[in-house]
């Protein structure tokens, strides 16, 4: 396997797939690199150089009992760009990872960045504060982490359907699909699971978003139950200036697979 050793012995996972200019992908929760199939071959098929790896506690990467903050996870990104020699990087997070695209801005800089991509992102802040009154209620966070608790496996079943938008009527993805996701789950420590449930939960991400001052697409469904675009995606674009905002009609959480052919063509145009 590809991997490479962070500063406190974490073994990282990481694709590095094509050639050309450099495109990084931040995986969401509680999945791991491979949930960007779709997007990583497309751009690699299209002369990028595509970056994708494991979070740590999550799929091939190692699971160690700490480190499932956003600063240590943005640092963990730091040096894979660092290990990597990356530069002139367009970086993209989804769900969670948006979040550490966001905490690798404001604490190491975007020297090494050239455009920033959101999709369906957590940023600026999930929770629901008396300063943040868009937010998601507490017991939201709270019902997650005592089903996960209580029984992982048959709470990533149901959250798969909610994830992905399917229902009784609707099929979105397929049982074949949603199985696969949840292996991908199962793959990821129990305690990095819910430790980075109550990080993405819990962390303000509003003083980071400053940071973006390169070119930002933010990209999120009108239809997102897991995030909601009121919640996250429109507050982002009125916080980043100059940024663009593609609301994707009726589309959920995970769009990159429910609309995976759109998203590929907006991240390539965007790119390009």
């Amino acid at each position: 396997m590809t991997t490479f050793t962070t500063s406190d012995g974490t073994e990282i996972y990481f694709n590095d797939w094509g050639s050309g200019r450099v495109i990084v992908l931040v995986h969401g929760w509680p999945l791991d690199a491979d949930m960007w199939s779709e997007q990583a071959t497309f751009l690699a098929e299209h002369g990028y150089r595509v970056v994708a790896y494991d979070r740590r506690g999550f799929g091939r990467s190692s699971q160690p009992w700490n480190g499932y903050d956003y600063d240590t996870m943005s640092d963990d990104l730091a040096q894979l760009i660092d290990h990597l020699d990356l530069s002139d990087i367009t970086l993209v997070g989804f769900s969670m990872g948006g979040g550490e695209v966001a905490r690798y801005l404001g604490r190491h800089g975007g020297a090494k960045v050239a455009k920033a991509v959101l999709v369906s992102a957590v940023t600026p802040y999930l929770l629901k504060t008396d300063d943040n009154p868009t937010g998601v209620e507490q017991s939201v966070f709270d019902d997650m982490l005592k089903g996960m608790k209580e029984d992982r496996a048959a709470f990533f079943g149901s959250f798969g359907q909610q994830f992905y938008g399917n229902s009784l009527l609707r099929k979105r993805v397929s049982a074949e699909h949603l199985q696969w996701t949840q292996q991908i789950a199962m793959m990821g420590s129990q305690r990095a699971t819910i430790e980075c449930a109550k990080a993405f939960a819990g962390t303000d991400f509003r003083a980071d978003m400053a940071a973006f001052t390169m070119p930002t697409l933010i990209i999120h469904g009108t239809a997102d139950q897991t995030v909601p675009i009121d919640s996250s995606g429109r507050v982002a674009a009125r916080m980043i200036a100059g940024s663009k905002l593609i609301e994707y009609d009726d589309e959920p959480h995970g769009l990159h697979m429910t609309a995976k052919d759109r998203l590929n063509a907006d991240l390539l145009s965007f790119i390009a």
